[in-house]
């Protein structure tokens, strides 16, 4: 039923029964979630990039088992899929996984094997709407980047660390740039609240403690979203 209609007439050879299909797209599936839990353990992650992570195991078997031994469609693929990375626009690591699904279901049937790439559309596509609805990949914590300006004569070094343990459960420095001409520095923290309520007694006591200057508390960058 899965053989290439290309070749169903000449030889058998290259066919891929429905079990065998089956067996190795739910070990990729199940394989790929544990890839995405090791990586979610004590790492800042997106949900996103996790979903990918979990997905993405399934993609690249289709592919091996489609091309495997064919060395045309090898290369082929090889080109195709070192685009990826050379797109105009920057992309999350979603956009990026999703065009690995339609280059595997597209190279499935350019090779005539209709029945594989629908099989595969129907399993993945039901996991990827799956894990996309539930709540697979979302943080629990409240994580926050918070930017503080301070003046050049304050020695910086555990100047808030008091705060940050009464309203944070975790706090790390991650940048410290100089602006005005040098006159001021501002640091980039990565925070995790205890609770929003608390977010705007938190800067209120961080203004006290800066001199009233600039303090920026937002979500993370975007950057952290993409491949």
């Amino acid at each position: 039923m899965l053989d290439s209609i290309i070749s169903i007439a000449a030889s058998n050879a290259s066919a891929i029964s429905p079990a065998y299909l089956l067996v190795c797209t739910l070990a990729s599936l199940t394989f790929g979630l544990g890839s995405a839990l090791i990586y979610m353990y004590r790492n800042a992650y997106s949900k996103n990039f996790v979903v990918t992570l979990a997905l993405l195991p399934a993609m690249v078997q289709l592919v091996i088992m489609i091309v495997n031994g064919n060395l045309g469609a090898g290369v082929a693929v090889m080109g195709a899929f070192s685009l990826v990375r050379f797109r105009s626009i920057p992309g999350s690591a979603k956009d990026i996984g999703s065009i690995f699904f339609s280059m595997a279901i597209g190279l499935a049937t350019g090779m005539g094997y209709i029945s594989v790439a629908f099989l595969f559309l129907v399993i993945v596509g039901l996991m990827t709407l799956f894990l996309n609805t539930v709540s697979f990949g979302e943080q629990k914590k409240i994580e926050k980047e918070l930017k503080i300006t301070i003046p050049e004569n304050l020695d910086y070094a555990g100047l808030f660390d008091d705060l940050f343990a009464r309203y944070t459960k975790g706090s790390e420095l991650i940048r410290v740039k100089t602006t005005n001409m040098g006159s001021l520095y501002e640091l980039s923290y990565r925070i995790i609240l205890g609770s929003p309520e608390i977010e705007k007694n938190f800067i209120d006591e961080l203004r006290c403690r800066n001199g009233n200057l600039n303090i920026v508390c937002g979500r993370l960058s975007a950057y952290r979203d993409e491949l």
